[in-house]
């Protein structure tokens, strides 16, 4: 997502989420780069490829933005003099990218700002477009010139094009959202409006907050905490919301019956930070829940249990309540580890590992040890830990995940590998416990899923294959090189 700070531990074999995002509209007319680097900063487990900042004056000439954007961590490419060249902005978006779809170069870093006969617009998105190549492929037929290989652009396209036509950047909004297909939550900096938007099932998430006389739109609660923003209310799914200076307008009529919304569940196994609610469910909840859950379905005689730094972390502790087991520290975590650009052979994904994680020995020595992690996916992060854990005189290690088997591509903006690469797809429990060296595995079960998310409507589609939209004809996710 580069240093993970809520991942399994290795970047190469854990999964990644797209983009977080981040815009404010300060009313008194303070500048609001140092908010929205604050704020990127706090939503930097979201991706950290790419950032961007991009901010407008109000009060000043209309259609002019101040945008800078880098390769890396918010903090290593938002320098003093940086965040100095970006004052005299009282409206702004920021964004922090993992590429899912696209390459990870400097052009497709975000915001995206565009500059068209109505002015300007700026733009950022997380999620995945179902349908981008068609649309794409329309625009550059009609004459569009792409800067980008991101869907992305697409939606800055079709949102600048609708607008020629439209009365209000919001109503350019809705109709460009009545033809993209897929996950994404937007926002939109025009000259005078901040504009968020869902999309109808509510893939991703955002929130509403407020300090003092401004108003922020977020990927996650954690980063209104972060800048000191009370928390008003989420986005709904399929709503379009515009801050103005008179206020918040909401703009609902692509909304659908709630029954057929479908959040992202691994927002709440893996993707947010544990400090994050989303749609008024707590994610360290969520994931106390599901360790829970796990030690109902997958019970076993053990001395202790641990969680795999961060996202284990929760779920361990939910085992350890639930089976009366006590709750110990097995891992160390290096937190100065950036990521390890340079993987050529499956051998240096499997040392990263140990640079990353080490195993207190005095901690599990002579022990039968319960280690919780939340995800499995190719299987080679998790058989080193094991490894590790019976170097370090582990008696038995018994492996519960606080998710079902992946077994099924994901097209809506987390990057699962293909099929042939998860370790799930083709083998039976028994099979993978093997592969890993543990000497027992259970996988959160499908059907506790809905309870883990409180009753919200979710997508599990690589977990059941049942995806909410078709998936595309192509292949959009993009080509990774681990």
């Amino acid at each position: 997502m580069q240093e993970q700070p809520y991942m399994t531990c290795d970047d190469s074999d854990g999964l990644h989420e797209e983009c977080g995002v981040f815009g404010v509209y300060d009313f008194d007319g303070n500048d609001v780069a140092p908010t929205i680097y604050y704020g990127l900063l706090a939503l930097q487990h979201r991706g950290q490829e790419s950032c961007g900042i991009a901010v407008s004056d109000t009060e000043g000439p209309k259609g002019k933005v101040k945008v800078y954007k880098g390769m890396g961590l918010a903090g290593e490419v938002f320098t003093p003099d940086v965040l100095e060249e970006l004052r005299q902005g009282d409206i702004g978006v920021g964004h922090v990218r993992y590429s899912t779809a696209g390459g990870s170069t400097r052009e497709n870093a975000q915001p995206l700002v565009l500059n068209y006969i109505k002015g300007t617009l700026a733009l950022a998105h997380n999620g995945n477009l179902v349908n981008a190549p068609e649309l794409r492929r329309e625009l550059e037929y009609g004459g569009a010139i792409f800067q980008t290989t991101i869907d992305s652009e697409v939606v800055a396209y079709h949102i600048a094009r609708e607008r020629v036509k439209s009365g209000t950047v919001e109503e350019a909004v809705r109709l460009a959202m009545k033809k993209i297909a897929g996950a994404y939550s937007l926002v939109v900096m025009s000259p005078r409006k901040l504009i968020g938007a869902r999309d109808p099932f509510g893939f991703k998430p955002l929130c509403i907050g407020k300090r003092d006389n401004a108003y922020i739109l977020a990927s996650e609660t954690c980063a209104l905490d972060t800048v000191g923003a009370e928390f008003v209310r989420d986005v709904k799914p399929g709503e379009i919301v515009t801050i103005t200076k008179e206020g918040i307008k909401s703009d609902r009529s692509l909304c659908l019956a709630p029954e057929k919304e479908a959040r992202c569940i691994f927002e709440y196994i893996y993707f947010a930070r544990p400090d994050t609610r989303i749609d008024g469910v707590s994610v360290y909840h969520a994931r106390l829940a599901a360790g829970r859950f796990l030690a109902e379905d997958h019970p076993v005689e053990a001395d202790l249990v641990v969680g795999v730094p961060e996202s284990g972390n929760a779920a361990a502790q939910g085992y350890a309540q639930e089976s009366g087991i006590p709750y110990g520290t097995a891992f160390v975590k290096n937190s100065y580890v950036g990521r390890t650009f340079i993987k050529p052979k499956q051998k240096n994904r499997e040392s990263s590992v140990q640079v990353k994680l080490n195993v207190l020995k005095e901690s599990v020595a002579g022990k039968r040890i319960v280690m919780v992690d939340d995800s499995i996916v190719r299987g080679t992060t998790c058989g080193r830990i094991v490894g590790m854990l019976r170097e370090a005189g582990a008696k038995e290690v018994h492996v519960r995940i606080s998710a079902p088997p992946f077994l099924y591509p994901c097209y809506f903006g987390t990057d699962i590998p293909s099929e042939d690469q998860l370790i799930a797809h083709g083998r039976t429990t028994e099979e993978i416990c093997r592969e890993i060296g543990a000497d027992s595995l259970g996988y959160l079960g499908l059907e506790r899923l809905p309870q883990m998310a409180e009753g919200l409507p979710i997508c599990s589609a690589c977990f059941s294959g049942r995806y909410p939209i078709a998936p595309p004809a192509e292949d959009i996710r993009g080509e990774y090189i681990r």
